[in-house]
């Protein structure tokens, strides 16, 4: 029981530093919606790289954790956020083809996940 505790805890830190890392779209988005290199631009363009610099140590962590081809291919969960980001900063439209996109990559992820150790 404490192994299985042990493998959720990391599997909930992998998805955590994948959800810090999908905040560098916000950023980014909100960066190429104000005049290049404006004071609002260099803030959103600050905070994006701290973001990507926190993710970079996170990753570090994960892959010591995981085998990096689980590791990385978990990075495709990254398109939910993306979607979810997409839909509640930006008010943009999910459609159908995404959605089925975005089942295929989740099922790629768990049959990668299915025979890792």
């Amino acid at each position: 029981m404490k192994i299985f505790l042990h493998r959720w805890l990391d599997i909930v830190f992998l998805q955590l530093s994948i959800v810090i890392l999908s905040f560098t779209g916000i950023l980014a988005k909100k960066a190429s919606a104000v005049a290049f290199l404006s004071k609002d631009f260099n803030i959103y363009y600050g905070l994006e790289i701290l973001v990507i610099g926190l993710y970079a140590i996170l990753w570090q962590q994960i892959i010591k954790k995981f085998e990096l081809s689980v590791a990385y291919s978990n990075k495709g969960t990254l398109i939910i956020w993306t979607f979810i980001w997409a839909v509640l900063f930006f008010q943009e439209t999910i459609t159908v083809n995404n959605i089925l996109g975005a089942v295929l990559v989740i099922a790629g992820i768990v049959l990668v996940f299915k025979d890792a150790k």
